[in-house]
């Protein structure tokens, strides 16, 4: 599989909106899941590690799965991880892992998955029952947030209710949204949702 990463993760960590959105979604995490240092976490498409970071002395293990090798070396190069931070660079829609986690996080990965509703079914089966997931991404919008022709990009953001319809078909209950952020490019708003659902 090609790294469609490889050339961006060098400099990933230095780019103002990835801080933004992962800042934004992070603090959103804080104030919608009760976070404990019990909690194992699964970080999907967890990249260099922004959210990871974050969350790591917040609870007692992430383990942070990506399909970028590249940015998968990044977060593992980051001082203080070692102990809480688990690397595995896998697609689990295809392979899943041989575990459960109380709580799923992802970051903008979302619509870089093709199968949406497949996805939220890889993710039902890897949390725990009464575990969560805490999904951020776009909202819908008209394609102009990423550059023309980029590779890897599947959805231009998601319709909320039909998001929480997806999530409930695979089996989530308490499909909830909350606005975790906004970006502003070229002048124009693009808000970014955190939904929090549980596994029955």
């Amino acid at each position: 599989m090609t790294d469609l990463f490889a050339d961006k993760a060098a400099d990933y960590d230095d780019r103002p909106v990835p801080q933004q959105i992962s800042a934004g979604v992070f603090a959103a995490i804080q104030q919608n899941v009760a976070l404990s240092p019990e909690l194992s976490v699964l970080d999907f498409g967890a990249g260099t590690g922004l959210v990871s970071v974050r969350l790591a002395p917040l609870v007692k293990h992430i383990l942070a799965v990506d399909v970028s090798a590249a940015m998968l070396d990044k977060l593992t190069s980051k001082p203080g991880l070692a102990d809480k931070v688990t690397a595995v660079c896998q697609d689990i829609t295809k392979r899943p892992l041989d575990r459960q986690f109380e709580l799923v996080v992802s970051a903008m990965a979302m619509h870089h998955v093709d199968d949406t509703s497949g996805l939220l079914n890889a993710l039902f089966n890897h949390v725990t029952p009464g575990g969560q997931v805490a999904l951020a991404d776009l909202d819908k919008e008209d394609g102009h947030f990423h550059p023309p022709g980029i590779h890897g990009v599947h959805h231009s953001g998601f319709e909320r209710p039909a998001l929480a319809e997806m999530a409930e078909r695979a089996g989530f209950t308490d499909v909830a949204f909350v606005t975790a952020c906004e970006i502003d490019r070229d002048g124009r708003p693009y808000p970014i949702f955190l939904m929090t659902a549980t596994r029955p």
